[in-house]
């Protein structure tokens, strides 16, 4: 497994909250855990990828990772509208706070947790969903208490 570090981080992130991040992430997931990507409106970093992809070649990783950052950051949008919902009357969906978003894929999954102004996305292969919850719980914890100055 291999934790990767960029020259330099494009979102500002310390090493020492990436490194959370990524520790927080792995334990929970195990080998089923292929990236993890940190991202806000304005840029993302790949903050880890399993050793046997893209060959440790964290410009492929990063480049590989572009359209589904681009897509993810619309989180930003649809929470602002699910947070407007919530706590309007008669406005469907009545089901509290937004949590996190998890896409099922044949292979596995696309999931994200964000705040505000960041987030992070990870990849997984195939995993039972009760495991992510814990972990997206986890990561929302991370996000708030470190939010962007």
């Amino acid at each position: 497994m291999e934790h990767l570090r960029e020259d330099m981080a494009r979102t500002g992130i310390s090493d020492e909250f990436a490194d959370q991040i990524v520790n927080t992430a792995r334990p929970a997931v195990g080998d089923a855990l292929r990236s993890v990507i940190y991202y806000t409106p304005d840029a993302y970093d790949v903050l880890y990828v399993r050793s046997d992809l893209y060959d440790g070649d964290v410009e492929a990783a990063r480049e590989a990772k572009r359209t589904l950052v681009e897509n993810e950051r619309l989180g930003f949008d649809s929470r602002e509208t699910y947070k407007v919902q919530t706590g309007a009357e008669d406005v469907e969906p009545a089901i509290g706070e937004y949590e996190f978003t998890v896409r099922v894929f044949s292979d596995g999954f696309v999931n994200r947790v964000l705040t505000d102004d960041h987030g992070v996305v990870l990849t997984t292969n195939a995993l039972y969903l009760n495991e992510f919850e814990e972990l997206a719980v986890s990561l929302r914890t991370l996000l708030v208490d470190n939010e962007v100055p």
